[in-house]
């Protein structure tokens, strides 16, 4: 596997990023184009993309960035490489560079992804990595319901 850092997603890594965030993300987030997703990438402040790749295949991505004042992250891993820590190793990567990180997770199971699977949520994931779930914090839109997770050195 070899990770790489980036600043800015060059077109065919966001489209990599695009398409695994629509594999594996709730099918209520998902970008119906490319210029819908870099919409929501030209928001970041300050990001920072990490790329999992084995081979040529993307299997991991991380990004941290700015929002009002507080540091954010997203992060996926491919459903085919889920438990093989490689989540757990992108999260301890920004951890190591960051003093707080802010997400929000989704903590219900009603939620399908576009395949029509059950999207699993990942919060017992986040509070083993030593997140904090402010459950006081909540995004309710009309494509997501979710709890903030947080998380300082």
């Amino acid at each position: 596997m070899n990770l790489q850092e980036r600043i800015e997603l060059s077109p065919l890594e966001k489209k990599a990023v695009l398409d695994l965030w629509n594999k594996e993300y709730p099918d209520r987030l998902a970008y119906k184009n490319l210029d819908a997703f870099d919409g929501f990438l030209l928001k970041m402040g300050r990001p920072k993309h990490n790329l999992l790749l084995d081979g040529n295949k993307l299997v991991g991505w991380v990004a941290t960035f700015d929002r009002e004042g507080e540091r954010w992250f997203s992060v996926i891993v491919d459903g085919s490489q889920q438990g093989k820590e490689i989540g757990k190793k992108l999260i301890e990567l920004i951890k190591a560079e960051e003093e707080h990180l802010c997400g929000w997770v989704v903590d219900h199971e009603d939620y399908k992804r576009t395949n029509g699977e059950p999207y699993n949520s990942p919060i017992t994931f986040y509070e083993k990595m030593g997140f904090e779930v402010v459950q006081e914090e909540r995004y309710k839109g009309d494509r997501l319901s979710a709890v903030k997770v947080y998380w300082e050195k």
